[in-house]
């Protein structure tokens, strides 16, 4: 399974490090990381096999949104999977995340194990 995680914090890198740690070590996993929206599409545009990658993002970020991300995204590529992941568990960011295509969407602090389980589902529609 390979993953793009987008979030300006940069300590997020590290916890998906040590949260995955087994699966990385396996090669079960790649992860890759993004710090805004704008180096999030960057690298995937640079990768030749970015089909084979899901992408879970922050939506509060300076720049770029996770949510203009999103929509960047299912405009450029549409056959991408993005799961949204917020603080700030509101309505407002949940219906529009769904509107332009999110597949999922987790308040922080992240539950790690239903995580998993959610992206091997969607690694195996």
């Amino acid at each position: 399974m390979n993953l793009i995680v987008v979030d300006d914090e940069k300590d997020v890198e590290i916890l998906f490090q040590q949260k995955f740690r087994k699966e990385i070590k396996t090669g079960e996993m790649q992860i890759l990381f993004a710090l805004n929206g704008s180096s999030a599409l960057s690298l995937l545009e640079s990768l030749e096999n970015r089909n084979s990658y899901h992408i879970l993002t922050d939506i509060n970020m300076p720049q770029m949104t996770g949510l203009e991300l999103l929509k960047e995204i299912n405009s450029l590529y549409p056959e991408l999977k993005v799961i949204m992941i917020t603080a700030y568990s509101d309505e407002q960011n949940f219906n529009a995340a769904k509107k332009f295509g999110a597949v999922d969407y987790f308040t922080k602090p992240l539950e790690f194990n239903l995580l998993k389980t959610k992206l091997y589902h969607l690694e195996n529609m």
